[in-house]
C-alpha cells in the first residue's frame, strides 16, 4: 500500500500498490502491520456501507467525541464521492482546517481519518457506495454533528446540494465546547 499524508496532520491518503498481469491485477487494501508501523491506529472493529441513490447527495459533517471518538478508514467501491474531513483536535497544528479528496471506485483510493476529525461527504455519480472501516463501535450518545456549510469552515463542495437528511439540514454551526 502507498501511504500520502494530506495537508492535514495525521490523515493519509491510502492507495493499493498492484500486482498486475494478464487477468488484472491484485493489491491488499488494508494491513493492519502497514498501519502499525506508520504509528496509525489499526484497531479496526466495525465496517458500515453508505448507498446514495443520487448525485449530489450530502452526508455530513459528522463526528464520534471521546471516549468513543473514532477513527475512520474510508474507501468508495461504486460511483464517486467528494469525501470532506475537518481536524478538530486542538493541539493539532492543523486544527479547524479542512481537506477533500475525490475518492472514485474507478481510482480505488481510501482516506484514513484520526480520531478527532470530523467527517462528511458529496456524492459525484448516482448509485455510489461507501465502505468505512472505524475502530470504536458506533455510540449515539457520543455522535455529534454540525452544519456542511458552516461559516467557520467555508467549504467548498463541487456540486449543488440535491438531497440531504433533516438532521443534517438542521445542525447548528460547530460548537468546540462539543469536544
Amino acid at each position: 500500500m502507498l501511504f500520502t499524508q494530506t495537508k492535514l496532520q495525521g490523515s493519509y491518503i491510502v492507495e493499493p500498490e498492484k500486482l498486475e498481469d494478464g487477468r488484472g491485477f491484485f493489491a491488499r487494501t488494508w494491513c493492519q502491520q502497514e498501519f502499525s508501523t506508520l504509528g496509525l491506529d489499526a484497531n479496526l472493529v466495525q465496517c458500515s456501507i453508505s448507498f446514495n441513490n443520487k448525485r449530489g447527495t450530502l452526508r455530513g459533517m459528522h463526528l464520534q467525541i471521546p471516549p468513543c471518538a473514532e477513527t475512520k478508514l474510508v474507501r468508495c467501491t461504486q460511483g464517486g464521492i467528494y469525501d470532506v474531513i475537518i481536524d478538530l483536535r486542538s493541539h493539532s497544528s492543523t486544527y479547524m482546517q479542512w481537506t477533500a479528496v475525490h475518492l472514485t471506485a474507478k481510482n480505488r483510493k481510501a482516506l484514513y481519518i484520526p480520531k478527532g476529525f470530523a467527517h462528511g461527504f458529496q456524492t459525484l455519480a448516482d448509485n455510489t457506495e461507501v465502505f468505512y472501516q472505524m475502530s470504536d463501535f458506533y455510540r449515539p450518545d457520543f455522535a455529534r454533528g454540525f452544519r456542511w456549510n458552516d461559516p467557520n469552515f467555508k467549504i467548498q463542495w463541487p456540486e449543488p446540494v440535491t438531497i440531504i437528511s433533516v438532521r443534517d439540514r438542521e445542525y447548528e454551526d460547530f460548537e468546540p465546547s462539543w469536544l
